[in-house]
């Protein structure tokens, strides 16, 4: 217990009980901060308006895209699903899909939660580091045409890396902090929530925390190994079991996996990732010229400005807020940028959330030293950064452009299909055939290639009771499989010339039915 004496004026002192071992809270936030509800809301609720505003109306679903909602959607036949896919995305989309194939209504309902999910992954790190950081932190990151561009698409890169910053924002509270049993339960739940997205990307992850749980002293706590090790099994646990009932075991599927990747080992593939920021989807293979250097200014300067974080914060007397998502975005990089020979923009999505908060420390202490915004700072990083918006808003109107012309064409030729008898039941191959198929209603089947489900037998016996066509590019010759068959144009789309077997009686040709506003 604590004593107390007295003093000559009449006051008392106490005197602090006998030293022993306690655990220390980190520094708290300063209270005269602003409140992180109201300004983390805020920031999540703008990024979900501006996907709504500039994305959503008239975009339509990509390649992946179709993959994993026909998994779920009403109406539409599954498609193939390659070893390195995971379903986490189809359990988010299920409730939506399974009331509509919509491209719209999903668009909108990936948009809000997106928003939501922005807002949940900043409130973690509350605790940690100041409001005006978190959500400078989320609007850099939510500005990035990356971000907005997949905020509402079907695809599990964002949520992954939603996933990695609320994980490594669980892991510090917990070190830093032994009695918040929030941060115990939400560490697990974290790594589980990214491993069910992208199993790989939550293998990656856990490698820093559970190194610093065991070799930074302060920080030993080798219980935070078993969170983690048990958060990357529950999360990947689907598709572990779904390993064994497929592909023959984890590493049939892990090798699969490899293969259909173009092979895991070391390649360069850092100046993949640099050219595909202009708009590209996907780089591979990523031969094409680097026409527009301007997109990628913002991409070199990130390690500069990471490097001002670290310092804002070690001046702060904060370190491990900058170091630590710093460490773990590099090792969720390190298979994107080493690994693989192609490039993608949204597979860096984990690392660009994690380095948002120390760069938004750094701009912070450039703008506000002492606590007071300085003006001639603040006008140069104001203009920096309105700058780098514009081009990040063009690369994201091109590429909105381009998905909307993408819609049409998939559009009119699922009606040229439906018109040309090829209707629900039925089944495409070829080219473009999984993204047509789902636009149509149809099956898709492939007899080569990474999607190989079936052979050219399979599919002329198929022929003989329902719908097939199969898909080439305007100017290719028809394969082997449709020899025989009759050549029919999908006009007014430039894009596909479709070779289908026709049965007798001849089909009709009236007015199309099925699914084609997706």
């Amino acid at each position: 217990m604590e004593e107390s004496r007295s003093l000559p004026e009449g006051r008392a002192v106490r005197t602090a009980p006998a030293p022993g071992p306690v655990h220390r809270r980190p520094p708290a936030v300063p209270r005269a901060a602003a409140r992180p509800l109201p300004w983390l809301a805020l920031t999540g609720a703008a990024f979900a308006l501006l996907q709504l505003v500039l994305i959503v109306p008239g975009t339509g679903l990509g390649w992946d895209e179709t993959v994993y909602a026909s998994q779920v959607a009403r109406d539409v036949p599954a498609a193939f699903f390659s070893a390195p896919r995971a379903r986490g995305i189809t359990y988010l989309i299920a409730p939506v899909a399974a009331l509509t194939p919509s491209a719209t209504a999903l668009r909108i309902t990936l948009a809000l939660l997106s928003g939501a999910g922005l807002w949940a992954a900043l409130w973690v790190w509350r605790r940690l580091l100041p409001t005006r950081v978190l959500a400078l932190g989320g609007a850099l990151f939510a500005t990035l045409w990356i971000a907005l561009y997949y905020g509402p698409q079907a695809m599990p890169n964002l949520w992954a890396a939603y996933g990695a910053l609320a994980a490594t924002g669980f892991f510090l509270r917990a070190v830093q902090d032994r009695t918040d049993r929030r941060a115990l339960v939400g560490l697990p739940l974290a790594v589980a929530a990214t491993a069910l997205m992208r199993p790989p990307d939550a293998g990656w992850l856990v490698l820093v925390p559970a190194v610093a749980a065991l070799a930074v002293p302060r920080w030993r706590r080798p219980a935070l190994v078993l969170l983690l090790a048990g958060g990357l099994l529950l999360g990947a646990a689907d598709w572990i079991v779904e390993a064994y009932l497929r592909y023959g075991g984890l590493f049939a599927r892990l090798q699969r996996a490899a293969e259909i990747q173009g092979g895991i080992g070391w390649n360069l593939a850092v100046d993949d990732q640099i050219r595909s920021l202009d708009g590209r989807g996907l780089c591979r293979p990523c031969d094409v010229p680097w026409t527009h250097p301007v997109t990628a200014v913002w991409w070199f300067l990130l390690p500069l400005l990471t490097a001002g974080g670290v310092l804002a914060a070690v001046r702060a007397r904060r370190p491990a807020t900058a170091l630590l998502p710093t460490a773990v975005a590099v090792a969720t990089a390190v298979p994107y940028l080493f690994l693989i020979d192609y490039a993608a923009p949204r597979f860096l999505l984990p690392a660009y959330a994690l380095l948002s908060l120390p760069v938004a420390d750094g701009l912070w202490r450039l703008a506000a030293p002492g606590g007071r915004l300085r003006p001639r700072a603040t006008a140069l990083l104001a203009t920096a950064l309105a700058a780098h918006l514009a081009v990040q808003l063009a690369v994201l109107t091109g590429n909105t452009a381009r998905n909307r012309h993408m819609r049409q064409d998939f559009t009119a030729a699922a009606t040229a299909l439906h018109a040309l008898g090829v209707r629900p039941p039925c089944v495409l191959t070829g080219d473009h055939a999984v993204q047509l198929a789902y636009y149509a209603g149809c099956a898709s089947r492939q007899t080569a290639g990474p999607d190989a489900g079936t052979t050219p037998q399979q599919l002329r016996a198929t022929a003989a009771h329902q719908p097939v066509a199969v898909l080439v590019p305007p100017s290719a010759a028809p394969p082997a499989l449709a020899r025989g068959w009759r050549p029919a144009a999908l006009s007014g789309t430039g894009s596909f010339r479709g070779y289908r077997a026709y049965r007798s009686p001849a089909p009709e040709t009236g007015a199309a039915t099925g699914p084609t506003a997706r």
